[in-house]
Parts: C-alpha cells; structure tokens; sequence
C-alpha cells in the first residue's frame, strides 16, 4: 500500500500561531493498568480532537487549524506492548558527544505537539487529554510556543527554507512499505534549546549571517566561501550516497522575557529516525555555530502512530 498522509498523524503540516509541547513519563504503576489506560486514551483522543476541531471552526466556514502529534517512546512501548514488535528504527535515544558539545538524552514515555491558530483550542486540547492521564503520568517538560514574525526562529532568521515544501512533504515524514506493519506512522526527534540571546545579539549581523549561512533579511543562501565553516546550514546537512536527505523541521520559538528565558523548540519528524540522527551527529562532529550560545535541554525519540494504528491499540490488538 502506498503512503496514505490521510490516515497520519499531523506530521508534516504547519508549525501553527500557539503551540504546546508536553512530556510525560509514566508512575510507577503495573503495567497493565498502564496499557489499559493508553488502550482508552488512543480512542478518546480522537474523539476530543474532532471535537475541538469543530468548536473551532469559524461561522464563516473556515475549518479548524487544530494539528495534533501524539508519540510513545521506546521505553514506554516496552511497558505497554512488550510482546509487539516495534517499528523497525524505534529506540531509547542516548546522549550524544562531538569534540566540544553535547546532545544530552532525557527521559519520557508520551509526548504531544499540539498546535491551532487560537490558543485557547490548544490549552483546551492539552486539558483534556490530562483529565484522562494525570493519575498515571507525572510532567516532565510543558513547553509553550509561538509563531515568531514573519515564520522566523527567535535568532530572527526565515526558518524552514531547506525543509520539503508542504505538497511534497508527506513522503519524507510518513513510514512507508520499508516497514509494512507501521506505514504511515512517523519518528519524532523532540530536542530543546535554550539561548544565550545577549550573546547573539551582539554579534554583528554580517556574522549571524555567516554563522547561519543565509542572509537575514532576504534569506538567500550565502555562497559557501562566505560562510563560516560551522555555519548551521552546512552542519546540519546529512548525505546518503551522494544525496542530500531532508525530514520535516519544525523550530519553534519559546521565550519568557521577563526572565531572560528563550529558546527554540527543535521538532524533527522523519521517514527514518538514522536520517535525524545522522543531521545530529554532524552538527556535533563539526561544532555547528548555534551550539557555542546554546544549552540543550531535553532530547528524546517517540514513534507516533498512525490513527489506523491508534485504532489498533485502542481495541486491544497490542499485546
């Protein structure tokens, strides 16, 4: 069967005006009340999102701009579905170390990206998918972001003009028949940045363009000899058999100015988690220029299931 974008997730659409980032990690609970608890939540999801999607629609007609990802970690499928084979490139994500800098591994079982136009949908979503799991679950991360001017990251550069445009998307976010039992599912790099943004607005524009590799203003693509050497847009690249691979990015700015807090939340989703994770290792491998006014915070993977598949789960056909 072909990739079928209908029966995803919201993997590969809009970063969307307000969004929400929610880890969780299980209590120490038996398994069992776990994975019955999950079974319940996979369907009554489905249900509050087509729900919220219609309190959100406009008298106009306009349809609700309510995009949700849920995901499950590798240690969480090993406490719901021990006897399940997993998705062929799902794993515990673990630190990972270049010359100078770290990607630190953190802990998480469930993991939501929900995002709408109105914000008071993705508050509305986020509580209620918490009266059914607070009992179960304790937050590890709750992370609010916004759609920064013009679509830029919170450094003030265009985000996403290397990312697959949205008609061509799907295919390099949706699993395909290289793993039949989980097509249209997605692997999720969830990753947080804080910034030292005192230090980067300091630098001269000239340099924040060259440690980027674009220009600010225009956003075009500077000539590799004006680059820095570290420039984000060279580090970031991952190259299979002479050809550049791409997943889907979604940076997502977050700031408390009041404390001097912000950052970007970094969201990968991807075909193939071993693309992801080769980007990483060479932003690491060759000291990519964000890392040296950056701390990451949190990083973890998280499979996100198809809906057939959440229906799957939520009949009990996961063991």
């Amino acid at each position: 069967m072909p990739i079928n974008p209908a029966v995803a997730q919201d993997v590969w659409k809009d970063i969307g005006q307000s969004v929400q980032f929610t880890v969780l990690k299980f209590k120490d609970l038996p398994a069992e009340e776990l994975k019955e608890v999950f079974e319940a939540f996979a369907d009554r999801s489905q249900a509050i999102i087509r729900s919220l999607r219609i309190r959100d629609g406009q008298n106009d007609g306009t349809p609700s701009q309510l995009k949700v990802a849920i995901g499950v970690s590798n240690h969480a499928w090993d406490i719901l579905f021990p006897n399940t084979t997993k998705p062929k490139e799902l794993e515990t994500y673990e630190t990972l170390k270049g010359p100078k800098y770290e990607m630190p591994a953190t802990e998480g079982d469930l993991f939501f990206h929900i995002r709408a136009n109105n914000q008071a949908i993705v508050v509305e979503c986020q509580t209620q998918f918490m009266k059914f799991l607070k009992e179960y679950t304790e937050v590890l991360d709750s992370t609010q972001g916004f759609r920064y001017f013009e679509g830029r990251a919170i450094i003030g550069f265009i985000d996403g003009t290397e990312a697959p445009a949205a008609e061509d998307a799907a295919p390099y976010a949706i699993i395909g028949d290289e793993d039949p039992d989980y097509e249209n599912g997605s692997y999720a790099f969830a990753q947080k940045w804080r910034h030292d943004m005192d230090f980067w607005n300091k630098m001269k524009t000239e340099h924040q363009e060259k440690a980027v590799g674009r220009e600010k203003f225009t956003d075009l693509e500077l000539e590799d000899e004006d680059k820095y050497q570290n420039a984000h847009n060279v580090a970031s690249q991952y190259d299979e058999n002479g050809e550049e691979q791409k997943i889907i990015r979604m940076n997502v700015p977050y700031s408390d100015p009041a404390t001097g807090v912000t950052g970007t939340y970094f969201m990968g989703y991807s075909r193939y988690w071993h693309v992801t994770k080769g980007m990483l290792i060479n932003m690491l491998d060759q000291s990519d220029f964000l890392l040296t006014f950056s701390d990451i915070l949190t990083g973890q993977l998280f499979f996100i299931p198809s809906r057939e598949t959440l229906a799957q789960i939520a009949d009990g056909e996961f063991n």
